[in-house]
């Protein structure tokens, strides 16, 4: 057994021993898990993939005169301001009220991540206290107050791979589907995934440091949908939709390196966000976690079209060879994250760790187990 805290000695004083999910695969299976689990103290995870429920706080500071702003947009993006009177939130997935599905949310945080000048228009009715009725004027990271990502639902532990029955092409926020099945894609870093290195959240809750953006951010909350009573593999791998986490970061500390707008054809706006989560390998269990590997993680296949149920199921070792055997034929597959840049996320929060820069902390709060997702059903208006 070890600490939190005996780990973060050993970080301080350069003596923490350090690997990311892919090579901890390696090390225990050369020293088995218990010596494994004696000689490693963290594992670093990472996934770079479309996050659609992220977004931005922004506190624009007061004018002269003040302004109460109810109707604000970014780069003509508009963005929520029912908030107090010069704070606003601006959604990843927003569209321009002029460029429609071109330009939306995500491509106003990536500038501002970028440190480039955005266009702000406010309009407001006008009080006692906050006469000025419009305002025009630019803003960027660094003239604002505090500007903070704060991403309501990120990380997604296992989601399903996703196919089309129909006869046509559809357009999805999984991307293109091929009519007749004929393409799958998928959007989890398999192995390298930071929920899937720890399925019961023994170690990631509340106040768990993270990689977020190319900055330190935080785990704040269970994530909407936050469902963790799935199926699992014996491995404890859930395989289907599972957990998820609420983050927050300092957006001034990012880089548009590990934050992208991307543009869904005929669908809308996403954001790419890059999330790295350190695994303290609190004992042989966690170690044990850490080492599964993509022949061991199974996730379902859903039908995008919403016409057929499937029971089908593949390995991300499947998945991520680049074509599988389904219903008779062999069908393309590919991902929408990237694992090359979760396993240069994974790499460095490693080198943070080994370099004392980045210190664990532990949850003050776990995870639940159990939640219940309701649909939105329709009561009393047509």
């Amino acid at each position: 057994m070890k600490t939190v805290a005996e780990i973060n000695e050993r970080i301080k004083n350069g003596r923490a021993v350090v690997a990311t999910a892919e090579e901890i695969i390696e090390i225990a299976e050369e020293q088995g898990y218990r010596k494994a689990a004696e000689m490693v103290d963290v594992v670093t995870t990472g996934t770079f993939g479309p996050m659609c429920s992220s977004g931005v706080f922004i506190n624009f500071g007061h004018s002269d005169p003040p302004i109460k702003m109810q109707r604000v947009t970014l780069n003509d993006v508009p963005a929520y301001a029912g908030l107090a009177a010069v704070d606003a939130y601006i959604g990843a997935t927003e569209l321009s009220t002029t460029r429609g599905m071109e330009y939306g949310g995500g491509h106003v945080i990536e500038e501002l991540v970028a440190g480039r000048d955005v266009r702000l228009h406010a309009e407001a009715h006008g009080t006692d206290c906050y006469p000025r009725k419009e305002i025009d004027t630019t803003i960027n990271k660094y003239n604002v107050n505090q500007i903070y990502m704060y991403n309501p639902r990120n990380a997604y532990q296992n989601y399903p791979a996703a196919t089309n029955s129909t006869k046509r092409t559809i357009h999805t926020y999984m991307g293109t589907l091929l009519p007749e099945f004929g393409n799958i894609t998928y959007s989890t870093s398999g192995e390298l995934s930071p929920l899937l290195n720890d399925p019961y959240y023994r170690t990631i809750g509340l106040g768990t440091s993270i990689f977020l953006g190319g900055a330190r951010g935080y785990v704040t909350w269970q994530g909407t949908q936050h469902n963790p009573g799935q199926k699992r593999a014996e491995n404890g791998v859930p395989v289907s939709l599972s957990g998820t986490l609420a983050v927050s970061g300092d957006l001034r500390e990012m880089s548009t390196r590990y934050i992208k707008a991307a543009i869904y054809d005929k669908y809308g706006i996403s954001l790419f966000v890059g999330i790295g989560i350190p695994i303290p390998i609190i004992d042989e269990e966690m170690l044990a976690f850490t080492a599964v590997r993509n022949s061991g993680i199974i996730t379902s296949i859903a039908d995008k079209s919403g016409n057929v149920r499937l029971d089908e199921t593949f390995t991300y070792e499947q998945l991520q060879s680049g074509s599988v055997e389904f219903r008779g034929k062999k069908v393309k597959t590919a991902p929408l994250s990237s694992i090359g840049r979760a396993r240069e996320i994974a790499g460095v929060l490693k080198e943070w760790i080994e370099g004392g820069r980045f210190l664990l902390t532990e949850a003050v709060e776990p995870l639940p187990m159990e939640n219940k997702i309701n649909k939105l059903e329709i009561r009393g208006i047509v």
